[in-house]
């Protein structure tokens, strides 16, 4: 029995360097994905109470927050009125070049597997981009259950905003260990 706990164990080490190009592979598919959305008007629109609440992006928008609020869509919704006020406001503009600087972070970061100095960037940027994705949840309201009358609601109790959110402090933890891969890669190659 000892020895096939070892040798499950020594398997199971073995699969170091795949888990960690698995990580390129998924901020590859989530980047691209995500990004991808980024030219759908639906997400555009969804994006816009992060952006317009951030220190650091509201200015890509003309119009400021709490304008954004009288102008929600739901997902799937169609509103001329709201769709103009959002063209005017840079929504869907700043959303696609959002999703083409999020696509390229996971292609660059996914080239990890063939280039450790091209991965090392991508990672660093992802990494860059979780910490301001993470922002969010200090500077978005809609990232907390609002107060509506019930006893439920503030921290901790998260929102679907806030969910998602959340989840990419996995993203972050991942692009953390593909940048110290690809370090680990260049500081050999440069030994040689």
């Amino acid at each position: 029995m000892k020895n096939f706990i070892v040798s499950f164990l020594n398997f199971c080490a073995s699969l170091k360097g795949l888990g960690i190009n698995l990580i390129r592979v998924a901020i590859l598919i989530i980047f691209v994905w995500i990004g991808g959305l980024k030219f759908w008007h639906y997400e555009a629109e969804g994006i816009v109470p992060f952006v317009a609440n951030s220190p650091f992006m509201s200015f890509f928008y003309t119009k400021q927050a709490p304008e954004y609020k009288d102008y929600k869509l739901k997902e799937g919704e169609v509103d001329a009125a709201k769709e103009a006020w959002h063209e005017e406001n840079n929504t869907y503009g700043y959303s696609r070049g959002l999703g083409i600087l999020i696509m390229s972070i996971g292609i660059l970061t996914f080239l990890g597997i063939f280039s450790p100095k091209i991965g090392f960037v991508g990672a660093g940027l992802a990494i860059i981009m979780m910490f301001g994705t993470l922002s969010f949840l200090f500077t978005t309201p809609e990232v907390w259950v609002p107060d509506l009358g019930g006893p439920e609601h503030g921290f901790p109790l998260l929102t679907g905003a806030g969910r998602l959110v959340l989840k990419d402090t996995a993203i972050l933890a991942g692009a953390v260990v593909l940048l110290a891969d690809s370090a680990k890669k260049i500081l050999a190659g440069l030994k040689h």
